[in-house]
């Protein structure tokens, strides 16, 4: 983001002020401190030379500013950041995105997000409050989201993920054998030791749901079909880590150690433990549209790396079966699966 440049003739009635005093009179909306730092960082020239923040000024002297915007300033700065637009129409906007793009600004990635690629493509929705974004995906989860484009839409879808009636469909690759379909009712909240982790937390959490279906069952891992009753942060990756069966590749909630047992293949190894993001994608998404009243639904693909992964498990199952000439029962004891050194990642 390129900072803006300002040119400006210093006043003859300033003469013999000091040239951060002359700065700060003729950019007032700005600090004092803030002027003397871009003084000291050579950001303020004086008839094209760097002066001290200290030095007198006669007046008619041109000042060249690079005027250095705040971090926290980007997230408001449209950017040319491409978005997979699905739909939209003049109330909403649905986009499939990507893995590894940050939703909304905060600290750490105050720029390079979804919210200043919407202000490039949408203008209008600087005027809204997080630029028309009603609900989020984790930075490097994939899939389906909605933005408003006006406030009645805004506040409508709103209303309407409050009561639960927004349908969002997830895939998700697991580690361990799941037998049977379940939901998961256990309150989330801020871990109590790591305030950059979300947990079961059962005296502070919010209520928080999660149903789960099982579509593959294989070998070493599952396939599931994940709904969201509740949205809450990390909601999916508790919630499996609770179920001491964590998401694929979940650098937060995954193991903290996993040595997996002598059938486990190097081809295996190499895709499922390099697999560099948590395999999950929000894959469906259903709402009522805020003006028209009629429900709308949406589906995508899955992502190539989440397809490619699931071609290695499958094909990794298949030898074994074949191997040992029998079913996924031989498979039952986890135990197989992983050895005593293994060890989940929830402290």
């Amino acid at each position: 983001m390129k900072n803006e440049i300002r040119e400006i003739l210093v006043p003859i009635e300033l003469s013999g002020k000091r040239l951060d005093s002359i700065v700060h009179e003729l950019m007032g909306e700005y600090s004092r401190s803030k002027i003397q730092q871009w003084i000291n960082d050579g950001h303020v020239s004086v008839n094209g030379s760097i002066l001290s923040s200290k030095k007198k000024l006669y007046g008619g002297e041109l000042l060249e500013i690079f005027v250095q915007k705040d971090q926290e300033q980007l997230q408001f700065e449209a950017e040319d950041i491409d978005l997979d637009i699905i739909y939209s129409d003049e109330d909403i906007t649905i986009i499939n995105k990507s893995a590894g793009l940050v939703v909304h600004p905060a600290a750490g990635n105050w720029s390079g997000t979804m919210l200043n690629g919407i202000l490039k493509y949408y203008p209008n929705n600087r005027m809204l409050p997080r630029a028309g974004i009603v609900h989020r995906l984790d930075k490097d989860t994939s899939g389906l989201l909605v933005i408003a484009k006006n406030e009645i839409a805004q506040n409508n879808l709103i209303k309407q993920l409050q009561k639960k009636s927004v349908y969002r469909e997830y895939r998700a690759i697991v580690w361990g054998q799941i037998w049977q379909n379940k939901t998961i009712h256990k309150p989330i909240g801020r871990h109590p030791r790591n305030r950059l982790k979300m947990a079961i937390n059962e005296i502070n959490g919010k209520d928080s749901i999660t149903h789960f279906e099982v579509l593959e069952r294989f070998a070493f891992h599952t396939y599931l079909k994940c709904n969201l009753e509740t949205g809450r942060t990390h909601q999916i990756r508790v919630h499996m880590q609770h179920n001491q069966t964590p998401i694929v590749g979940d650098p937060i909630y995954g193991f903290k150690k996993i040595i997996p047992s002598k059938e486990f293949s190097d081809n295996l190894k190499n895709n499922v433990l390099n697999f560099n993001r948590q395999a999950l994608h929000a894959i469906k998404l259903g709402l009522i549209h805020p003006t028209t009243n009629k429900e709308m639904f949406w589906e995508i693909n899955l992502p190539n790396d989440m397809k490619n992964l699931l071609q290695v498990i499958r094909q990794e199952t298949t030898e074994l079966n074949e191997k040992y000439d029998m079913e996924y029962e031989f498979y039952d004891d986890t135990s197989v699966l992983l050895d005593d050194e293994a060890q989940f990642d929830d402290d």
